[in-house]
């Protein structure tokens, strides 16, 4: 008597083709497409009659407006559902004999990822603060708001599970993922930093020129660090960190100081 499993097929060996092609569709499910979309956005934003300063990149607006638990369910759905790529990545890798914890995203070392992403977001977030406001003064960035939720208990919740949740999908995908990638399809190491670092700025060109350099910056310095510590915890902590700060700092402080567009 056979089972059900004794009609499966063989596994495929995972072949360059095989790896590049998966490469592609993960990316296209993912930071590439939202790449694409940047652009597009951005080239509306140029040949707007409006400047660029003028113009906002709202980050994390609304979805149901006067309406805040049906706006709730909707923010929800939107922090799961981004996260189903890094799922597939995970189920990837595993179908492969690995984890995310090849990748370094994992709590064996809780201690020093934390020490190490709070050293990263500090010398990181006010540089690209001041980068930011440079671009937008010399007219080269939309104006970023980043947050135009209500005013409602949910709110600083649901903009820190986005920080953490943005921070997750970019640096498993970009640099965990993609580096392991692109390392077993042969690119040279230059290649590939260049490759996750444009990858990175391509989908913040929504932002303007600033957020593009900025990201692109970023990106190199992330991947260097992940070079050295083989860990993508650190980075994820990190980036929630400066995407937490910007969030709710934004919320704190928008119309009560002079500096901060709004």
């Amino acid at each position: 008597m056979t089972t059900s499993t004794d009609t499966l097929p063989a596994p495929v060996g995972l072949t360059r083709r095989l790896l590049g092609q998966e490469t592609v569709i993960v990316l296209g499910l993912s930071l590439g497409a939202s790449g694409v979309s940047a652009l597009i956005s951005f080239i509306g934003s140029l040949t707007a009659p409006a400047a660029l300063k003028s113009q906002t990149a709202t980050l994390n607006g609304s979805l149901a407006p006067g309406r805040p638990w049906l706006d709730l369910s909707w923010q929800l759905f939107d922090i799961a559902s981004a996260l189903v790529p890094v799922a597939l990545v995970a189920h990837l890798l595993l179908r492969e004999g690995s984890s995310l914890r090849a990748l370094g995203f994992d709590l064996s070392r809780r201690r020093s990822d934390l020490g190490r992403g709070v050293l990263i977001a500090a010398g990181i977030g006010g540089s690209g603060l001041l980068l930011y406001l440079g671009a937008r003064a010399a007219g080269f960035n939309l104006t970023v708001v980043p947050s135009s939720l209500p005013d409602v208990w949910w709110r600083i919740p649901v903009l820190i599970l986005s920080a953490a949740q943005n921070a997750m999908v970019e640096e498993v995908i970009v640099v965990g993922y993609l580096l392991r990638r692109l390392g077993q399809l042969g690119w040279s190491w230059p290649a590939m930093v260049a490759a996750s670092a444009l990858l990175r700025g391509s989908y913040h060109l929504y932002q303007g020129v600033g957020g593009f350099v900025g990201n692109v910056v970023m990106g190199v310095i992330f991947c260097l660090l992940y070079r050295r510590w083989g860990r993508v915890a650190p980075l994820w902590v990190a980036h929630t960190l400066i995407d937490t700060v910007a969030f709710v700092g934004y919320v704190l402080l928008a119309g009560h100081v002079s500096w901060l567009p709004t």
